[in-house]
């Protein structure tokens, strides 16, 4: 079962490495096309997210475990070596004899068999080795720490203090909790707690009113969810629909809002009473809208396809906006690690489509409205410097509340939040 599962993994890894490609996607689609037991696919799945994770700090040690530059490896025999010393460093119930072992296997049964002794000794190695992490707090040993690229931690560091970057990185390291919201159009959170209670499932009702933490389950085929009394999302989506505060018949447009579970939770909050334009410029991700709309009986919801960037004078003027826009992702870095290892000359045109994304959506807000600014990055860049630009050239325009969610102080997903109000 092991080996089977570590092949998985490793398979999964390569494909990310080749084509680039976002890790679930990836993930999912090596897990359908096998004949893999569920506890074969649960510990697949821990690999390949943990390696994705730790990875700069696995390279780290290996390097430092061979002559050869870890760099020059054979790709096969490379990913095999991270799997191996991951569960090693990593995972307590996995023996290490095990992990050495199904490795060496695997490169035998390989194209690059010829590196099954030289993998058998690199993983020796590591578990011999009393030292295997630097200890001092510079942003290289960080870096190889909390396994984060130095200029992400330069950046946390520049924006955040060296304290909350070290308190941060070690929150992005722990796994994710999976939060839900309550649909409170159909059910009361107290009556979802029981229903799930009685289903077998695990929950903690959360602090902030409508949201429920659930255990690691899978919800795809739960007939609670079929049935639209829930939708997964994060607490610092939930408060960030939450700050703009839609009520009841008023008129909403949330822009860049698919897959929409930010438009979800302010129909809920306008108890499915008014209208909510919900736009995005990828049509078959307006189609998830309507899904999710039509899933949750939440028939407010008008999404269309559109251009952020771009006015468009046909959807008039509304009494709140949002305005969730495109970002480096660095908030989440929890949930997909994969964002880690983008570059930074990636996100090098951010800023300015966020500020044409804004100054357009100020456009829709009607006198005396309000538009929220929002993201899932925590780069001031991206934050607080897009937005006192855009009030700098915006007189009419004035800010009532900003908020970062923090994971390790807030324990959310990391979130900025800017409240904007038109004169």
């Amino acid at each position: 079962m092991l080996a089977n599962a570590r092949r998985l993994a490793v398979n999964a890894l390569l494909k990310i490495d080749a084509d680039n490609a976002y890790s679930n996607i990836t993930l999912n689609n090596v897990l359908k096309n096998s004949d893999a037991t569920d506890a074969d696919k649960a510990l697949a799945t821990a690999l390949f997210y943990g390696v994705l994770d730790r990875r700069i700090t696995l390279d780290y040690v290996l390097n430092s475990l061979m002559k050869t530059p870890f760099k020059k490896v054979n790709y096969f025999t490379a990913e095999v070596l991270r799997v191996g010393l991951y569960q090693i460093m990593y995972m307590d119930r996995i023996p290490n004899s095990a992990a050495v072992d199904e490795a060496v296997k695997m490169v035998k049964r390989s194209k690059e068999s010829r590196n099954s002794g030289f993998v058998n000794a690199v993983l020796r190695n590591a578990i011999r080795s009393e030292k295997l992490l630097p200890e001092g707090d510079t942003v290289k040993d960080l870096s190889v720490i909390y396994s984060c690229p130095e200029w992400i931690v330069n950046d946390f560091i520049k924006d955040y203090g060296k304290e909350n970057t070290i308190s941060l990185l070690k929150e992005t390291l722990k796994p994710a909790p999976l939060n839900i919201r309550v649909n409170t159009t159909k059910i009361s959170t107290d009556d979802l707690c029981e229903r799930l209670n009685k289903a077998g499932v695990q929950n903690t009702k959360c602090d902030f009113d409508g949201a429920i933490t659930l255990a690691g389950v899978g919800i795809d085929k739960m007939p609670l969810y079929k049935e639209g009394y829930f939708y997964v999302q994060d607490l610092s989506s939930q408060k960030a629909a939450s700050i703009l505060a839609p009520t009841p018949n008023e008129r909403v447009l949330d822009m860049c809002a698919a897959p929409g579970g930010k438009t979800f939770t302010m129909a809920c909050l306008m108890e499915n009473k008014g209208e909510i334009v919900a736009s995005d410029i990828h049509p078959h991700r307006v189609g998830l809208i309507g899904e999710g709309a039509k899933r949750l009986g939440l028939g407010i919801i008008k999404p269309v396809s559109a251009d952020a960037t771009k006015f468009d004078n046909t959807l008039g003027v509304f009494d709140a906006v949002l305005c969730d826009v495109p970002c480096s992702g660095l908030g989440i870095i929890r949930r997909k690690p994969d964002i880690k290892y983008k570059k930074v000359d990636d996100f090098s045109e951010l800023e300015g489509i966020q500020y044409d994304i804004l100054q357009n959506a100020a456009n829709y807000v009607k006198k005396g409205g309000r538009l929220l600014y929002s993201t899932c990055t925590l780069r001031k860049a991206e934050n607080e410097e897009v937005v006192n630009k855009f009030l700098n050239k915006n007189k009419e325009f004035i800010l009532e509340y900003i908020h970062t969610f923090l994971p390790h102080i807030d324990g959310t997903d990391g979130f900025f939040t800017a409240l904007i109000k038109k004169r």
